[in-house]
């Protein structure tokens, strides 16, 4: 393959991506913004399944931009040094110190300590740092997964969600409700019922 047409294979990939990434960051700024993880859905998938969406594909992007300017390093390194002169040997330390100032405040957020901000919700209860069990609960579970997380039995979920009795606990969330036509949402109504049903007892 000619490497025009790599060059033109990998753009058209790198584009793709950057419309999925700014379609999913659209979707998790406006559409569902912070706060509405349990209550809305788009295809059955709530925030943080979007969240996990956006994830995977700002890597996808991010490993086509590497391999764009690995194949186009010499093009860069000869950009970079110039003809041979003095000036030259400046103009490669400071694209050097350019390189890890932008690695150094990309990098900053990732290696600082987390905070509590010491904010409250609407009903006054202070933040949690993580969300709670029933939010975790996504189409990547399986049952058994979710009995390990919140303590509710998987037969309790399968009965309760009307599922034929000889359906495997290793079976995952996503294959189910499309199986079984139901939501990710009523799988944790139902745990939350479990969990308000053994607080009262």
């Amino acid at each position: 393959m000619k490497s025009s047409q790599k060059n033109f294979i990998i753009d058209i990939i790198a584009f793709v991506s950057f419309v999925f990434l700014v379609s999913t960051g659209v979707i998790l700024y406006y559409i569902l913004p912070p706060g509405s993880g349990r209550q809305r859905t788009i295809w059955q998938m709530d925030r943080h399944e979007w969240g996990d969406i956006h994830f995977c594909i700002a890597l996808v992007f991010l490993a086509i931009l590497a391999l764009h300017l690995f194949m186009h390093w010499r093009w860069i390194r000869s950009l970079t040094k110039g003809k041979k002169r003095e000036s030259s040997g400046y103009r490669v330390g400071l694209g050097l110190v350019g390189f890890i100032a932008v690695l150094a405040i990309a990098l900053a957020p990732l290696l600082s300590p987390l905070e509590n901000s010491g904010k409250t919700d609407i009903e006054g209860h202070e933040n949690s740092e993580h969300e709670s069990d029933i939010e975790k609960i996504g189409g990547s579970m399986t049952l058994q997964e979710i009995e390990q997380l919140t303590g509710v039995p998987a037969e309790y979920i399968i009965q309760k969600l009307q599922l034929p009795k000889y359906i495997p606990n290793e079976e995952k969330l996503g294959w189910l409700r499309k199986e079984y036509d139901f939501t990710i949402e009523e799988v944790r109504l139902v745990v939350e019922g479990y969990n308000d049903n053994s607080g009262n007892n």
